[in-house]
């Protein structure tokens, strides 16, 4: 398993990547405690349809506040955002809810391309940008976490 402490993007990212393999393969839960454990919390969450367990939306929280630390005390991290932002607005316009914080929609952004790769569906080479600035500002994010 990803620990949150180690890289906590990723961590949410491979959250919401088990929550849609149970919803998928609900039976697999049984495959292991690790699995079964987060069946169970989605049960009592009432989350098997959608939504993302407490602990994805606790990490979230978490790595949103230290977004807008940095935001406010790094000019370099401020500019990266700047530069991203555009990408994102479009994102978030094209989505049920236009008003999500930006390190969601770099969450989401990259979700949605990793099910596009595993479609083999073709991505275009400014996705492909926009991905990797996302991927920086979250690599950079997770990092400062982790240092805390």
């Amino acid at each position: 398993m990803i620990l949150k402490k180690d890289n906590i993007a990723e961590y949410i990212l491979y959250l919401w990547q088990i929550e849609d393999y149970l919803r998928a393969f609900p039976q697999q839960a049984e495959a292991n405690q690790e699995l079964q454990d987060l069946s169970n919390m989605m049960h009592q969450e009432n989350i098997l349809e959608s939504g993302h367990l407490q602990l994805a939306k606790n990490a979230l929280n978490e790595l949103e506040d230290l977004h807008n630390d940095l935001l406010d005390q790094e000019a370099t991290y401020r500019a990266a955002m700047i530069r991203l932002t555009p990408a994102l607005n479009l994102l978030k316009a094209k989505t049920d809810r236009p008003t999500m914080s930006d390190v969601e929609a770099c969450l989401i952004l990259l979700y949605q391309i990793m099910l596009l790769r595993l479609k083999k569906s073709p991505i275009s080479s400014e996705t492909e940008e926009v991905q990797k600035q996302a991927t920086q500002v979250l690599q950079y994010l997770s990092k400062t976490y982790k240092e805390q």
